[in-house]
């Protein structure tokens, strides 16, 4: 297969249903996880997996890229919402319940500690959106004006950090982000 060749529509349909089995599997199991039970997952043949990527790394790899780029593309789709203050909160709270579930994705998005790091062109992409969708909530007032994309990085990497080490005490899952997203609401 050559990277200037549209890929056929089963072809598509087959390189989705083996990103999608490959997440929940990597999610739940690791790098672990053999080649053969997630084409089994996706409900195709090896043969297909290796098709569209030459290692279970660049599977792996795929996996993470899709991820992001499907964070931007809701983080885009959200920023033209009717209420995109409340929308803003909700989704960052599930971007970071989300990457909570899955370390590599944890680690792409605070792009530290992981091999496995989206592209520049994908970093871009995600904080742009998230950028869109941040401006959006400040000019209907929901959200801090003074909080800009680089503080919602920040953000972002410490309440994953934060929510790693309530996972090791008696605190409730999610409470920190709660706390976190509180923060982020206008002054009174």
């Amino acid at each position: 297969m050559t990277p200037d060749k549209p890929l056929r529509a089963d072809a598509r349909r087959n390189r989705a249903r083996v990103l999608q089995a490959a997440e929940a599997a990597f999610s739940a199991e690791g790098m672990a996880v053999p080649l053969d039970e997630i084409a089994r997952r996706a409900g195709v043949g090896t043969g297909t997996i290796y098709r569209h990527f030459p290692s279970k790394e660049a599977l792996f790899e795929a996996v993470i890229h899709d991820r992001v780029g499907q964070f931007a593309d809701e983080a885009r789709t959200l920023s033209a919402a009717e209420r995109p203050g409340e929308e803003f909160l909700a989704f960052l709270g599930r971007v970071i319940d989300q990457a909570m579930l899955n370390k590599a994705l944890c680690d792409a998005l605070e792009a530290a500690g992981s091999t496995v790091k989206p592209s520049d062109g994908v970093q871009r992409d995600v904080w742009e959106a998230f950028g869109a969708l941040l401006g959006a909530a400040q000019r209907a007032g929901a959200v801090r004006a003074d909080v800009d994309v680089s503080d919602l990085r920040a953000l972002l990497s410490g309440a994953l950090a934060m929510e790693r080490h309530a996972r090791d005490s008696d605190r409730p899952a999610g409470r920190l982000t709660g706390l976190l997203l509180d923060a982020l609401l206008p002054r009174a």
